[in-house]
């Protein structure tokens, strides 16, 4: 009586699946999420600024002083990602300021505003899409800005200060918080900040299937230097 072998490895639905079980074992090789171990920036409705705080009064060795951003030294860039890669970028072209009205960190406040049209990514058709409707929208909202409400000492992850204010993307205000570092150090100062954001939060959805793809969570990287005015 004569037998037959049958090799599952040969089988149609056997290579199918396996096939199946390669790609998404090196698609989950090569998207790692950037956004996976950052802190998490706190997102709320945005907060009333108060124009009805007291005066402090200065003295030699604490006067007012402000600092504007250095551009030429300064960057702002994030890292956004899919499930099958990330992308680096960020904006060429911004200006602020850092006002100390009391020489300290206790009253300080950051005043930013970023040109939505200098976004830049790895891929130029990236950047075209990310500056359309679709994300950024740049044509009807130019510029993104952040003001400060509040700057507390302490943060997470050795940070020096907990930083919280209005950012405006889109046209959509909302309050955020976020760890920083802040050094002073004669005629400078100096802010560095890493933290994940959702980009939902400020309508920053590419409209239908392909949406799901993008993870939510960019990654901000702020590294400003700031130089004394006057």
């Amino acid at each position: 009586m004569s037998t037959m072998t049958i090799s599952i490895t040969n089988h149609p639905t056997f290579l199918l699946v396996a096939s199946a079980f390669v790609a998404l074992a090196l698609a989950a090789a090569g998207c790692d999420d950037p956004a996976k171990g950052e802190s998490k920036a706190t997102t709320t409705e945005a907060v009333a600024t108060s124009t009805n705080q007291s005066p402090i009064a200065t003295t030699p060795t604490q006067a007012a002083a402000t600092y504007a951003f250095d551009q030429a030294a300064s960057k702002v860039s994030w890292v956004g990602s899919k499930v099958t890669g990330k992308h680096d970028g960020g904006f060429t072209t911004f200006k602020g300021t850092v006002d100390l009205p009391d020489g300290t960190t206790d009253r300080a406040k950051v005043d930013v505003e970023i040109d939505a049209t200098s976004i830049t990514c790895d891929t130029t058709k990236l950047t075209g899409h990310l500056k359309s409707p679709d994300f950024f929208d740049v044509e009807k909202h130019p510029k993104a800005t952040f003001v400060s409400t509040s700057i507390a000492k302490g943060g997470e992850k050795g940070a020096t200060h907990t930083v919280t204010g209005n950012l405006t993307i889109k046209g959509i205000t909302k309050s955020v918080t976020f760890p920083a570092t802040v050094v002073l150090a004669g005629d400078t100062a100096n802010v560095d900040a890493e933290f994940a954001i959702n980009r939902r939060d400020f309508s920053l959805n590419y409209a239908g299937m392909p949406n799901d793809l993008i993870r939510d969570e960019v990654v901000i990287k702020l590294t400003i230097r700031g130089k004394k005015s006057g």
